[in-house]
């Protein structure tokens, strides 16, 4: 176990030094950053509430995104809202105890949407290789159980290493090269020897993304192996479009973060990680609702039930 050390940076916060200098682009950024942070923040509300109030959308698959969506908000919520604040008014801080909460909050949250995503590409597998015994496997109880150890894993994982981190010493600079608290920067202010926390690090990586990737790699094999046997031309064009969607988002989630963190940290060159780290913080929280949910059917039924005005009788 490791000792618990004061932290010593001088300062008592980090540096910030977010994407860009110049004051122009700035603005720019700012204003497409806010826009996407709105849409993508209503977009998941949406969700939420129609799978709430619309009966016709009790089902475990609508069950599960609406946990996915409830972990988008939070997974945008721990990093955007500081970006776009230091934007607004000029600053580049954020204190020790925001930095970590920070970090801990990101990758907890990351490391749940992994295994929720393993868990409703098995529940589509089931829907659609296995119909007949559907409303068997995944009942209610079934559901609310696999949501909460994608909880438990998630936090169970994570909170060794972010203590460890968390506990050793940054006497040195307090310059972060990110719009955000990763732990790949982190772990490089730290003054301390830092290569169990690696060696701890790449292993649990490894596991949340990579084994998470393989169940959806081989649910969506096995789903499509299924719709190439459908007679009808018109319904596997329909099945496999949905599927489409379904494997970008996945890819560029999966993808973004394999870049930054499935790999020595030695190996990682700073400067790639923010544009990559948009990808993963900023576009596919922004991508899931419209692709996972707003585009089907069912979901416009309910979107029209849920404004539709009461007719006024005379």
């Amino acid at each position: 176990m490791m000792p618990k050390i004061k932290n010593c940076t001088t300062e008592g916060n980090f540096i910030l030094l977010g994407f860009t200098n110049n004051h122009q682009l700035k603005i720019i950024l700012f204003l497409l950053l806010f826009c996407t942070y709105l849409l993508t923040i209503m977009g998941n509300m949406v969700i939420i509430i129609i799978t709430l109030v619309d009966p016709h959308l009790d089902t475990p698959m609508y069950f599960f995104l609406r946990h996915f969506a409830f972990l988008e908000i939070g997974f945008t919520n721990t990093i955007i809202p500081k970006t776009l604040a230091n934007m607004a008014l000029g600053q580049k801080t954020i204190s020790l105890p925001g930095c970590f909460t920070q970090a801990f909050l990101y990758f907890v949250l990351a490391t749940t949407e992994f295994f929720l995503l393993a868990v409703m590409s098995f529940d589509r597998y089931v829907a659609i290789c296995n119909p007949l015994r559907y409303s068997t496997i995944m009942n209610g109880q079934i559901c609310s159980l696999l949501v909460l150890c994608s909880w438990v894993w998630g936090l169970l994982l994570i909170v060794g290493p972010a203590v460890a981190l968390f506990q050793m010493p940054f006497c040195g600079p307090n310059i972060i090269n990110h719009f955000f608290c990763d732990s790949g920067p982190l772990i490089k202010l730290a003054s301390a020897d830092t290569s169990l926390l690696e060696l701890i690090d790449f292993p649990i990586a490894t596991f949340s993304v990579l084994g998470t990737l393989a169940v959806n790699v081989v649910s969506y094999i096995n789903i499509v192996t299924t719709i190439m046997r459908i007679p009808s031309a018109t319904g596997r064009k329909k099945a496999f479009s949905t599927c489409a969607f379904h494997i970008i988002v996945v890819s560029i989630t999966y993808g973004s973060c394999i870049f930054l963190y499935i790999k020595p940290l030695g190996t990682s060159h700073l400067d790639f990680r923010k544009p990559v780290a948009v990808l993963n913080t900023i576009v596919s929280p922004l991508l899931n609702p419209f692709i996972y949910c707003l585009r089907n059917k069912q979901v416009h039924d309910a979107l029209r039930t849920l404004f539709r005005k009461p007719s006024v009788k005379p």
